[in-house]
């Protein structure tokens, strides 16, 4: 099954238990709100499918993971309702991620920046390959990680999470994910990648879908009140979005990639 869009797609594809969710966007895999809404709507889908014992989330490409929010609705959102509906795209995305009944493998073949981190970071176990960077770039546009915080936070701890979001300029190394925790295997080539996300979605597709159901809930103990959580970041992004400070900073990125690109 594949929704496309004007621009990009999400596509899930079953076979053997695992159900592989994919999307694409052309603009380093960036996230607008119709993708958002589609991959929480998707998750959610396979949580509840009997057919379904556990769900591998992918972008498409060999470079990319996720470049986080498009920058593109970004710079269209006009008031607090359209903010706080925009950021809550990302977290209904985590909350699906949370709730989904199945363990959830990210194969993250490339960087991630913003809310793709979030998204890697709400994964039960993530398995990349060595360009794999990782960077919270948003205070350098005028807001922050709040909708993402307390995911990785989670994953990576504050210390891992306050350096990500304090320093957003700097990108972080696939190999110090992995010692933060937010990945738990590093691979050198995308075959390799590959073959371990074959290996363990494969095991787990053979595992007691009761054992993984309680070994879920385990997991995410402690996490019940993020329903109210992740919906107070979005609108503290939301609101923040709309200073001129991140109107400008917005502005300026995307003429320094117009540039870069002609």
């Amino acid at each position: 099954m594949i929704q496309e869009f004007k621009e990009g797609y999400v596509k899930i594809e079953r076979e053997h238990g695992i159900a592989t969710i994919e999307f694409f966007h052309p603009q380093s895999n960036s996230l607008p709100l119709k993708i958002l809404e589609t991959l929480a709507s998707d998750i959610h889908s396979e949580s509840i499918n009997v057919d379904t014992r556990v769900i591998v989330l992918r972008s498409a490409g060999d470079k990319a993971f996720c470049a986080g929010a498009s920058f593109d609705e970004l710079i269209t959102i006009a008031n607090e309702h359209e903010g706080l509906n925009f950021f809550m795209g990302f977290a209904n995305v985590i909350n699906a991620m949370r709730k989904c009944h199945k363990l959830i493998i990210a194969r993250v073949q490339g960087k991630s920046v913003g809310g793709g981190v979030g998204i890697v970071a709400a994964a039960d176990y993530a398995i990349a390959t060595e360009t794999a960077e990782v960077k919270l770039s948003e205070l350098t546009i005028g807001i922050a990680p709040f909708v993402v915080g307390p995911v990785i936070e989670r994953k990576m701890g504050l210390s891992a999470f306050s350096q990500l979001a304090i320093d957003g300029g700097k990108w972080r190394t696939a190999d110090w994910a992995r010692r933060k925790g937010l990945f738990a295997e590093v691979h050198t080539t995308i075959e390799t990648l590959d073959d371990a996300v074959d290996v363990l979605s494969n095991m787990l597709a053979h595992s007691s879908v009761e054992a993984m159901q309680e070994l879920k809930k385990v997991l995410w103990h402690g996490t019940e009140q993020w329903d109210q959580l992740l919906k107070e970041r979005a609108g503290i992004s939301g609101r923040l979005i709309l200073t001129k400070y991140a109107k400008d900073a917005i502005q300026k990125f995307k003429e320094r990639a117009r540039i870069k690109e002609s």
